[in-house]
């Protein structure tokens, strides 16, 4: 037996129930992974509350989560990559954040495939920390538009956990950051990791601000808001900028109007898919090679703002959907 956080239908934070599981050993190709460490993503939040990420009806009682690190417990027949005892970290279990989820508990069966086995100077609280939101920050950047020296680049929830790390990567690369928070504290964190103006956004209208610190626009947006800045994003480009939609943490953004883009400036919009940047494995390796070599060179500082324990999952969701967290948040087994 193992505990767990189980759910038995759509809601708030009160449906995750702290219960014990039968865990059965690993099959053909599957290993089990001992939880040491697994990441709050505001993914969970969405197939809690049946929110827009949810293209199927959810299979009832169901364990949340799709991220986390930890050491291999058992390996099923025919699992050559990792033994008993390695240290590894996932993302994701093959599909979509919705389906095949089961994080939140102690121990989990993952496919083989999924598991990156982590070096011996990457710990496993800062891959669960790191990889997501990490891995999307490559993909905004690698796949979409790396920021060159001079550059003005405008981050949304620059306090994030992807936020924070396009912060410090941006800056690194050279370009002159604006960022977008909710609060003094946020402004004060973001500042520190590279942001060179932050924007309270409530307090002040964002496109406004944009606009009298880089008047000829900022050469790309990369916004993990989604549907209460996305529009409004497209007035603080120059022509020719690019608007990189990665998240939509408020909702959809609206339907484009395409010759409105044309009328702006000639603007480019994207919307990436996270899994398309890790579908070959050994694009999934390169770019996690990558993240750990910025680890370790001290361009990327994993924020690990808040810890819980794993049976006070409800609590961590009602503080991620109240904005009082900032960075990654984790949920300790």
């Amino acid at each position: 037996m193992i505990n767990a956080v189980r759910m038995y239908e759509n809601g708030g934070p009160e449906v995750l129930k702290w219960e014990q599981i039968e865990m059965p050993g690993p099959g053909p190709g599957e290993v089990r992974v001992r939880h040491s460490a697994i990441t709050l993503n505001f993914s969970d939040v969405n197939v809690r509350s049946g929110g827009f990420y949810i293209a199927n009806p959810l299979q009832f009682p169901m364990i949340l989560g799709n991220e986390g690190a930890g050491t291999v417990s058992a390996v099923g027949d025919g699992v050559t990559a990792v033994a008993v005892g390695d240290r590894v970290a996932y993302v994701g279990s093959g599909g979509p954040f919705y389906e095949n989820t089961g994080s939140y508990a102690e121990e989990r069966i993952l496919p083989e495939r999924c598991l990156i086995k982590l070096p011996d100077d990457i710990s496993e609280e800062v891959a669960a920390g790191l990889l997501l939101k990490g891995l999307t920050a490559s993909l905004v950047i690698n796949r979409l538009h790396k920021p060159e020296p001079g550059e003005a680049i405008l981050i949304h929830a620059a306090a994030s956990g992807v936020g924070l790390i396009l912060t410090q990567w941006s800056k690194h690369l050279g370009a002159t950051v604006l960022g977008t928070v909710g609060s003094a504290e946020k402004a004060d964190l973001v500042a520190a990791q590279g942001c060179d103006y932050p924007i309270l956004y409530r307090e002040t209208d964002f496109v406004a601000a944009v606009r009298e610190i880089v008047p000829e626009g900022v050469h790309a947006v990369f916004d993990g808001v989604g549907k209460d800045t996305f529009e409004k994003s497209l007035d603080c480009l120059r022509p020719f900028g690019i608007n990189v939609n990665y998240g939509n943490a408020s909702g959809h953004p609206p339907p484009l109007d395409l010759l409105l883009l044309a009328k702006k400036g000639s603007l480019r919009v994207s919307r990436p898919a996270f899994s398309s940047h890790i579908a070959d494995p050994a694009d999934a390796k390169a770019a996690c090679d990558e993240l750990f070599d910025l680890v370790r060179q001290g361009v990327l500082k994993v924020e690990i703002s808040k810890t819980y324990p794993l049976k006070d999952a409800a609590q961590a969701h009602r503080d991620l959907e109240g904005r009082k967290t900032a960075g990654s948040v984790l949920l300790i087994p």
